[in-house]
């Protein structure tokens, strides 16, 4: 009777243990992170009788969680996934409003400016009109500031989010060093038992961790997990816990970025290549990819536009009859150059000047010196020029890139010696009208040119135009004399070859063309523009900039250098749109199949806990059984 009893107490025990089980999963359905459990059972060792084995009933092994960690990987690598799309698509959308608002982005700005130049030259010498221009520019350099200081507050806004995410990162990883230490107790205290509830908040904090950035995870033999970031660094081992830090990179003291400080506590500021997925993740990629081209995109459109009008201008005669000065002021606009804090003085940076606008990129660069080489990066596409000389290295520079390289004051380069360099990020913000006085604008051409009254020939003189060698005004007069109808002298002086097919002139700084067939003693005469307030030739060179290409390398004019960062961000804010909605549909089919292996079913819990339920009843008849049998056994010895 003794072997009937023990049966039956293990099956009360196993089914009493199943009931508690399932109970516990009913209990448990809604709670996050939960993983279902259940009862593992083996029978007890049989034994051995005359008849053969006799069973001894059953034990219950363990109370295991169902999961599947291949399906929780791909749950973990969707969410991680999903979370960065969402976050630079967000930032994304906002810059993409920004730049192609048909009202408040930069297009309709240019396009009013150019129109009031196109008016000057309708009326030169009219006030209101000279106003107008004015007016425009003021209207433009304005809305280059307005467009590029709320670029510079989504920066300022990811700087904060960066620091927000180091901080949630920090306390998740905290928690995870707390719950491994947890782990190790119980499972200790149990005789290595799995301790299923702390492994469910574990993986919970795992999951809400690759929210935050991109893990890798390892299992260890003790029950842990530990936790790894980009290339292999570790965030928790064990109870052992790294922290990170938002800290100011050290090429730009306005850029936030982050650190590692491992739990020995080394500390190193992690490339920002290495930190991916999730919210962090997407917050770095939407700065180094978007936005910081965005904003130097801008610069570059307002520093070609300012440069080459100012040329131009300069090229002009305004209403007192003085040369033309800088319609913008650029004086700020230089490129921005910082010095990197392990520099061995970093006081110290090298001069850079912007040469040609037209060849100018949208990247940021990185000079470095390793005490034998003068290396330039371009940080776009990792392009790199490196020279012993500097000089050497500036001229294969300036021809690709528009800009030259200069010792400065950076005069006794050290090995080591790096220094960060953005040529055109500051030009937006800093582009500003430089003239007031609408008898300023040099709508006018410094010099004219006359045909002498009597003149019987065929040949004519163009209007003439001015180069940047011309800065002596009003201009000595020049008097273009034909001794023949195949030579001409300046001022009586000798002779030069004449083709009637068209000859060009060039004298100090200006520039005339002859065609036709001149008589012998025609002559033109080439002079300052003296009165010349209906002139509106520098006026109608002006206005030909809008069209002109002097951009990206002469293919590109101003409003459609602008009409490509448009493109471009628009292009990315679909793409991450669409990359999101991608991921949104992978996270909801791994959370399917993972829920299907690992979430608590209420109909199946409930066939369960009637399925031990009865287990239990039969295995208390199982006493009742056994109990008659012993009194029927102890009636007969009486």
């Amino acid at each position: 009777m003794a072997g009937v009893f023990n049966t039956a107490l293990t099956a009360l025990h196993a089914a009493q243990m199943g009931v508690q089980t399932t109970s516990h999963n009913i209990s448990n359905a809604s709670t996050p992170g939960y993983t279902r459990q259940q009862i593992v059972q083996s029978n007890n060792t049989p034994v051995i009788s005359g008849s053969g084995f006799i069973g001894q009933g059953t034990h219950v092994d363990a109370i295991q969680r169902i999961t599947d960690e291949y399906t929780t990987r791909q749950l973990l690598a969707a969410r991680t996934g999903l979370a960065e799309m969402n976050t630079y698509s967000a930032q994304i959308a906002q810059v993409d409003d920004l730049l192609a608002d048909p009202d408040a982005g930069l297009a309709p700005a240019l396009t009013a400016f150019f129109k009031a130049v196109q008016d000057v030259t309708k009326y030169p010498s009219s006030s209101p009109a000279r106003q107008s221009l004015l007016s425009g520019a003021e209207s433009l350099t304005a809305r280059f500031q307005a467009i590029d200081q709320r670029l510079e507050e989504l920066r300022t806004g990811i700087n904060a989010r960066i620091t927000d995410e180091v901080t949630e990162i920090n306390a998740l990883t905290s928690q995870l060093g707390e719950i491994n230490q947890q782990i190790m107790t119980a499972q200790a205290a149990g005789y290595g038992r799995p301790a299923n509830d702390l492994h469910d908040q574990r993986d919970e904090l795992i999951s809400k961790l690759n929210d935050e950035i991109r893990t890798t995870t390892l299992l260890q033999a003790d029950g842990t997990y530990s936790v790894f970031i980009g290339n292999g660094q570790p965030l928790v081992v064990g109870p052992n816990v790294a922290t990170l830090s938002a800290v100011s990179d050290a090429g730009d003291p306005e850029r936030t970025t982050v650190a590692y400080k491992s739990s020995y506590g080394a500390t190193i500021t992690m490339p920002e290549s290495l930190l991916t997925g999730g919210k962090l993740g997407g917050l770095l990629a939407f700065r180094n990819e978007s936005l910081d081209k965005a904003q130097n995109a801008l610069g570059r459109v307002a520093l070609a536009l300012g440069t080459n009008f100012n040329a131009q201008h300069r090229l002009g005669q305004d209403l007192t009859g003085a040369l033309g000065g800088n319609l913008f002021d650029l004086s700020l606009s230089v490129p921005d150059v910082q010095a990197h804090p392990t520099n061995a003085a970093p006081a110290t940076e090298p001069a850079v000047t912007v040469t040609n606008v037209g060849k100018l990129t949208t990247s940021d660069y990185q000079l470095s010196y390793d005490g034998t080489n003068y290396t330039l990066l371009r940080g776009s596409d990792n392009t790199s020029w490196s020279n012993a000389a500097l000089a050497n290295l500036s001229a294969a520079v300036a021809a690709s890139e528009g800009f030259t390289l200069a010792a400065g004051t950076w005069a006794t380069p050290t090995a080591g010696d790096r220094f960060a360099i953005r040529p055109t990020r500051e030009a937006a913000t800093n582009i500003a009208v430089a003239i007031t006085d609408t008898r300023s604008v040099a709508a006018a051409a410094p010099i004219r040119t006359i045909t002498t009254p009597g003149n019987t020939g065929t040949a004519a003189i163009s209007a003439g135009t001015v180069d940047s060698t011309y800065t002596t005004h009003p201009p000595t007069p020049v008097t273009i004399t034909f001794p023949s109808a195949t030579t001409y002298s300046l001022n009586g002086g000798a002779s030069v070859a004449y083709n009637s097919a068209g000859t060009t002139i060039t004298s100090a700084g200006w520039t005339v063309q002859i065609k036709g067939v001149p008589a012998t003693t025609d002559s033109f005469r080439v002079e300052g523009n003296t009165g010349g307030t209906a002139d509106n030739r520098n006026a109608l060179l002006l206005g030909a900039l809008q069209t002109s290409n002097k951009m990206e390398n002469g293919t590109a004019t101003y409003a459609s250098g602008y009409s490509q960062i448009v493109s471009d961000i628009g292009n990315k804010a679909r793409t991450a749109e669409v990359q999101g909605k991608s991921f949104q549909i992978l996270t909801d089919q791994a959370q399917s199949v993972h829920d299907q292996t690992s979430a608590v079913n209420l109909d199946e819990e409930a066939a369960g806990l009637l399925r031990y339920q009865q287990a239990y009843q039969a295995a208390a008849k199982m006493f009742e059984i056994a109990g008659r049998l012993l009194d029927e056994i102890l009636a007969v010895g009486r």
